[in-house]
């Protein structure tokens, strides 16, 4: 009987025990949540650099001396002629290499539309180097004028809008056109001197003109458009790079020197004043890359449960 009653008491104990135990709080470790996979998107801060080169439209600048009426005497007899002026135009091709960075901001509207904006500096070996001749009969005799001209772009930067379009199938491919501002350091120098071969029917005379420079910022506008691409958006290190070609037509207005002569050899010659003017505008095709400060990126979520 007693041995019933010690089996029947540990049952219960036992019984109470597992019951107790079931009422305890219990503690699961962290479960980590994977997110889905992030929606590629376009949006967002980048910066780069670029590389590209730089070449003119063929153009040729006009340019012409006007001189003053000269008098004279022959046989002590004055005599008044108004020389005749010449005119010239010299090749201005501007080319060179060029290179700088970029800094923009993209926008994604939809799945097919992005807008931005975008700015970059441009350091440059644009230039070019040309010579004009001209040349006129007058009271004075034959004369032909040797005009040189020398023109560069030190610097140059824009400041663009960029309107683009995606395709569906190729998210990470974007085709954009652009334009806005441009500016940029020209530099323009140009002389000139005119020569009678045969001055009043006798020996030749040289006309020697005064060199006049140009160094200032001119203000003006570009337009072009490009390809951006991210190759690598699946690669955790090189997903935020992206890579462009890109061309742009640049147009910086023009320049217009004056100048005069200084004398003549020998001296006592006619003088002249003249006036030169050039364009300042050239195409420009560059490769660039771009990092993109990773929008699309996304962090693993923790989970309490």
């Amino acid at each position: 009987m007693k041995k019933h009653s010690a089996l029947a008491g540990l049952a219960l104990a036992l019984v109470a025990g597992s019951a107790f135990a079931a009422d305890l709080p219990s503690r699961k470790a962290p479960i980590i949540v994977e997110p889905p996979p992030p929606v590629f998107t376009w949006t967002g801060l980048y910066g780069g650099i670029n590389i590209g080169y730089g070449f003119g439209n063929g153009d040729r600048d006009p340019g012409s001396l006007f001189y003053s009426p000269y008098k004279y005497a022959i046989d002590g007899v004055p005599f008044s002629v108004n020389p005749a002026g010449s005119a010239w135009s010299i090749g201005n091709d501007l080319n060179g290499v060029l290179g700088g960075g970029q800094v923009g901001y993209n926008y994604q509207f939809n799945p097919w539309l992005v807008v931005g904006v975008e700015a970059d500096i441009q350091a440059t070996d644009i230039h070019s180097q040309g010579n004009g001749i001209g040349g006129a009969v007058d009271g004075l005799g034959p004369h032909t004028s040797y005009a040189t001209q020398n023109k560069s772009v030190d610097w140059f930067g824009t400041v663009r809008g960029r309107v683009g379009v995606t395709f569906p199938s190729i998210p990470n491919l974007l085709v954009y056109g652009t334009g806005g501002l441009a500016y940029g350091g020209v530099v323009h120098s140009f002389n000139v001197s005119d020569v009678y071969s045969s001055f009043l029917g006798g020996g030749s005379l040289a006309v020697l003109g005064a060199g006049t420079n140009y160094d200032q910022t001119k203000v003006g506008w570009t337009a072009g458009g490009g390809v951006e691409w991210f190759p690598l958006i699946s690669n955790p290190l090189f997903k935020a790079f992206s890579v462009k070609l890109e061309y742009l037509y640049t147009d910086l207005g023009s320049t217009t020197l004056y100048g005069s002569s200084i004398g003549s050899i020998p001296t006592g010659g006619p003088a002249f004043f003249y006036q030169q003017t050039s364009h300042t505008r050239w195409n420009t095709v560059r490769v660039g890359v771009n990092w993109h400060f990773n929008p699309f990126a996304a962090a693993p979520v923790l989970a309490k449960y």
